[in-house]
């Protein structure tokens, strides 16, 4: 990859998630961005990953050890950026750790499946996004269509209805390419300007992208890869030979969207004119 190219969902393990390799797996995420071109990864950590309380409703305890973990990678490597990962249903440990996250230099948020998201627990956590601008990513089903354990699943439904309440905060919805009815996913935020979907996923159906960018267009998507790399990096190769995307409209997907909806400064902008796309 010879162009500017961000990853804007992105993960790291660390050494209270169970996982005695977790510091190799990190490595490798790494050596595997340096191989694609990533300049920046946007990265957050769930709590412990499930290991001393649900993934996606972690404990405080939890949640405070995960954005630590997170900042020191930030601290050890300037290509990461760090997302403040918060759980809603306690919230004022939320604001306080989205307050001093911030502090220490996450540029978003992100949101698991904690809550649904059109709860109104969530509205406090939102103007907290608006007064610091920063965006949310959240977690994303897409199509819900009945409940799962351990978790309160949205859809894009769900996050539409939370987007109109603060029309002032951008959100990020999460991994079309992660399991679902993606096409529900477009007509539930085509009319919600401050919604933006993310690319990620393990899912790399036909059409899948050609879809989003009929639906939202190449102003409202985001490059990412989520857990496996490997279907992030087949998207990519998929959109440089997109024949109806041009070299501004790739730009904009990989790179210059990121540079939009998170905080000025969050990157140095990378040179956009430089050579051809990857192939």
């Amino acid at each position: 990859m010879t162009r500017p190219l961000i990853d804007s969902h992105a993960h790291f393990l660390h050494a209270a998630c169970g996982r005695t390799d977790w510091a190799e797996v990190n490595s490798a995420r790494m050596r595997a961005g340096e191989r694609m071109g990533i300049d920046y990864h946007v990265a957050s950590i769930l709590g412990t990953w499930g290991f001393t309380s649900p993934t996606y409703m972690p404990s405080p305890t939890d949640i405070t050890v995960g954005n630590d973990a997170m900042h020191s990678i930030c601290q050890a490597d300037g290509r990461v950026k760090m997302l403040v990962a918060v759980n809603p249903n306690f919230q004022e440990h939320a604001i306080n750790e989205i307050e001093r996250c911030i502090a220490q230099g996450a540029i978003g948020m992100k949101l698991m499946a904690s809550r649904r998201s059109d709860d109104p627990l969530l509205d406090p956590i939102c103007e907290v996004a608006a007064t610091h601008g920063i965006p949310i990513l959240h977690h994303i089903w897409q199509h819900r269509t009945r409940e799962w354990p351990n978790q309160d699943i949205s859809d894009g439904q769900d996050l539409a209805s939370l987007a109109k309440r603060h029309p002032q905060v951008t959100f990020i919805l999460a991994h079309i390419g992660g399991g679902g009815d993606y096409r529900h996913t477009f007509a539930a935020i085509e009319e919600t300007d401050n919604i933006v979907a993310d690319l990620s996923g393990s899912g790399i159906d036909r059409g899948m992208l050609e879809g989003a960018l009929e639906a939202l267009g190449p102003s409202r998507l985001l490059w990412g890869s989520d857990l496996t790399m490997e279907t992030g990096l087949a998207k990519l190769r998929a959109l440089a030979r997109m024949e109806t995307l041009d070299d501004k409209d790739f730009d904009d997907i990989t790179c210059r969207n990121a540079l939009r909806v998170f905080p000025t400064g969050s990157f140095p902008q990378k040179n956009l004119s430089e050579t051809a796309r990857v192939t």
